[in-house]
């Protein structure tokens, strides 16, 4: 009749008996077969983590598995998902000349960033600075012109810039604010005033990143042609994300973002995920814990499926270097364990009973201590038992 391993019986063997003796007689193996794990409803494929099974009838052909140990450790498992998206910034506005001249002296190339008060063109030697504000130029500022907010715009770029001393933001041009004009002028180089006359300073809602000059140098100004087009300053991510998927996220979420290098990882945080579905081809890179490619974001063969879009905005928005667009990966975390004991997956002992064991090394003692499994993540998995603690030392497969 064929045994049964038990923690008892191990023990047992062991304790009253040359170690290595009786480990060879139960660690046998009739024929193993790598069997896939189902965990919460994700089939994953293991190859190093297939629990191993004993076989309790002695082999007389076969010879001891060469084992090793490794320690319990308490940890963070996460599971995530994969999807692709690209990497661009955030906005696009197109700005207007609104300034009488002879010809464009200074034009920004694509790619340059500029802020507030710094020089975003020139007309005929005179700088046309960028305030931040949005509303557009559309009248000369000057005392006993009608209150409105593009006064208030103004006071709170020339306090901002430092030259609002004794200056409050309001819907009128008073005094203070021709005075700032002035000192304002006066640092720029600019004909002291104090009134602003139309096209001598541009408006942007923040700073702005230049993606395309549209006159050429040299060429004359005219009122109300555009001189070129930009984006915010701000890098986002935005992804397709499979309608499958969409209650793995919400705004506020943190998600990590690979690089087009595809090494460097850097955070962001998800600013919003659409209500409105629409469709196309998968793309979505799947999950990273071992299960089936695409799965959730379309397939292999193109098939077509439901996405919603995500934007990601990076924690850290010098991650995305001089870029303009790239593609990226978003991950997505979809299982999540904190401060949990963990083991290498092929510690587990599958029991012949049923359920699971460790293999707890003590000296030259070694005794199965049965375990309740977690979530499984990438090498490890989270177990429960009986006097299990970190450092312990468990028995491994040493290769």
């Amino acid at each position: 009749m064929a045994e049964t391993v038990t923690p008892e019986t191990v023990t047992t063997e062991a304790a009253t008996a040359d170690p290595r003796g009786p480990r060879r007689r139960w660690r046998k193996r009739a024929g193993l077969v790598a069997t896939p794990l189902v965990v919460a409803g994700v089939t994953t494929g293991i190859i190093l983590g297939v629990p191993r099974l004993r076989d309790t009838h002695p082999a007389a052909a076969t010879s001891s598995v060469p084992v090793s140990t490794a320690q319990i450790v308490r940890t963070d498992l996460t599971n995530t998902s994969q999807v692709n998206g690209s990497l661009s910034y955030l906005g696009s506005s197109t700005l207007v000349n609104e300034t009488q001249g002879t010809a464009y002296t200074w034009l920004p190339q694509p790619g340059a960033s500029v802020r507030r008060g710094q020089k975003l063109y020139e007309v005929d030697g005179a700088p046309v600075p960028l305030f931040y504000g949005s509303r557009p130029e559309w009248r000369a500022l000057s005392p006993g012109v009608t209150p409105g907010a593009d006064i208030r715009q103004l006071d709170a770029n020339l306090i901002a810039l430092g030259y609002g001393a004794g200056l409050t933001v309001s819907d009128y041009y008073t005094g203070s604010t021709a005075y700032a004009v002035e000192l304002w002028q006066t640092a720029e180089g600019l004909p002291v005033t104090g009134t602003v006359p139309l096209g001598q300073i541009a408006y942007a809602p923040g700073s702005l990143r230049v993606t395309a000059v549209t006159p050429n140098l040299g060429a004359a100004p005219q009122p109300g042609a555009p001189v070129l087009t930009a984006t915010s300053t701000v890098p986002v991510v935005t992804a397709a994300l499979p309608v499958t998927q969409e209650y793995l996220v919400k705004s506020g979420d943190q998600v990590t973002v690979t690089m087009p290098d595809g090494v460097t990882t850097t955070p962001g945080l998800v600013t919003s995920v659409s209500s409105v579905a629409t469709s196309g081809s998968g793309g979505s890179g799947g999950p990273s814990d071992g299960s089936s490619p695409g799965s959730g974001g379309g397939s292999a063969s193109g098939q077509v499926t439901a996405t919603v879009q995500m934007t990601v905005r990076l924690t850290h928005p010098t991650a995305a270097g001089n870029l303009d667009q790239a593609p990226v990966t978003v991950n997505i975390v979809t299982a999540q364990a904190r401060a949990v004991l963990a083991v290498p997956i092929n510690a587990l002992v599958a029991l012949a009973g049923g359920g699971y064991a460790v293999e707890v090394v003590d000296g030259a003692i070694r005794h199965l201590v049965a375990v309740r499994t977690g979530l499984f993540s990438s090498s490890l998995v989270e177990v429960s038992g009986a006097g299990l603690a970190p450092g312990t030392p468990v028995e491994v497969p040493s290769s």
